[in-house]
């Protein structure tokens, strides 16, 4: 990243999820990430009020300029967060803490920016392939939601993309997945990947299981899903985990397909990094290759589970950096 302007700085960065807001600053040009803090949505009215809480416990400089992640389409000055019930305009929020500058980026274009920055440490690759370097990049992640991105090669720089590649149509590749989405078709009008793949969609993808083999469905919710599935103690909830796995490698294959992504596809999300060595045994990547005549393409391609602990961060930092500098 470039150093950028002294009179630029200080600079809040931030990553506004459905469940918790991490804020962290950049005190001065080409200074590391600092004051690193996640407060949880629910305990703030809105984002001024998170924010200014956070540059209180934090006793920080007032930021001048602020970039900020966020779980939600960016189209105007008025946001209204998909996964939580925080509703704002832009520049009010930025008159309110006396900023030069507020930008808002969607949370994953955020994320796909800041993957150039990855350090070997911070991603774990899962099967074969090798990336080709300035070839472009996707990143794909189940959290609160199911944020899509990725990196397209331009004039020797990267531009990230804003989308909604989550609310795609979720596909399906064997008669139990079309069952399964059958049974939830059955309260929901369209099942899109979100649906399925993330937090809550971990529950929903456990119930219509359940409901399609026949098999009474604990009342347990996602995070004892996940850790009952993970350590095999429990036979459905570790074949829905394998069913999430398998589902997930297929949106990926999609997403490699659809941006020529020969630099790599990157998992990012909360709940991912959480499976562990189960997910390298998972169907993931057997599911990302399985493209038919596309299968040899799909193969150089590289897959990686972001690692970092908060790399979305460092990419609101980025899209500041290209913005102001």
């Amino acid at each position: 990243m470039s150093s950028g302007h002294a009179d630029t700085y200080p600079r809040l960065v931030g990553d506004i999820g459905g469940t918790n807001a991490r804020f962290a600053m950049v005190l001065t040009p080409g200074a590391a990430i600092t004051h690193i803090r996640t407060l949880p949505c629910a305990d703030y009215p809105g984002i001024a009020e998170a924010m200014e809480a956070y540059l209180k416990l934090e006793a920080v400089p007032a930021p001048k300029n602020a970039a900020m992640g966020i779980a939600n389409p960016v189209t105007g000055d008025a946001i209204s967060l998909t996964n939580n019930d925080w509703a704002f305009s832009t520049e009010a929020v930025r008159q309110r803490l006396g900023l030069e500058r507020l930008t808002f980026v969607n949370d994953f274009t955020a994320l796909a920016l800041s993957l150039p920055y990855l350090s070997s440490t911070e991603k774990r690759q899962v099967g074969r392939g090798a990336a080709v370097e300035g070839a472009a990049i996707g990143v794909i992640g189940p959290g609160t939601g199911l944020g899509v991105s990725g990196l397209i090669p331009q004039k020797g720089r990267y531009s990230a993309l804003e989308g909604e590649g989550g609310h795609v149509t979720l596909s399906a590749q064997t008669e139990e997945e079309f069952a399964v989405i059958a049974a939830i078709l059955k309260t929901h009008s369209h099942c899109s990947a979100e649906r399925v793949l993330s937090g809550p969609g971990l529950k929903t993808l456990y119930r219509a299981l359940a409901e399609v083999r026949g098999i009474q469905a604990r009342n347990i919710d996602s995070p004892e899903i996940s850790s009952l599935g993970v350590s095999k103690q429990d036979a459905l909830c570790t074949d829905t985990l394998n069913m999430f796995c398998a589902l997930l490698g297929s949106e990926a294959g999609n997403l490699a397909l659809t941006l020529g992504a020969l630099g790599g596809i990157f998992i990012g999300g909360g709940i991912v990094p959480r499976f562990g060595d189960f997910f390298e045994a998972s169907p993931f990547r057997r599911r990302f290759e399985a493209k038919g005549r596309f299968s040899s393409y799909l193969e150089k391609i590289p897959t990686y589970v972001i690692t970092a602990a908060y790399p979305a961060l460092t990419g609101a930092a980025a899209a500041m950096t290209g913005l102001i500098d």
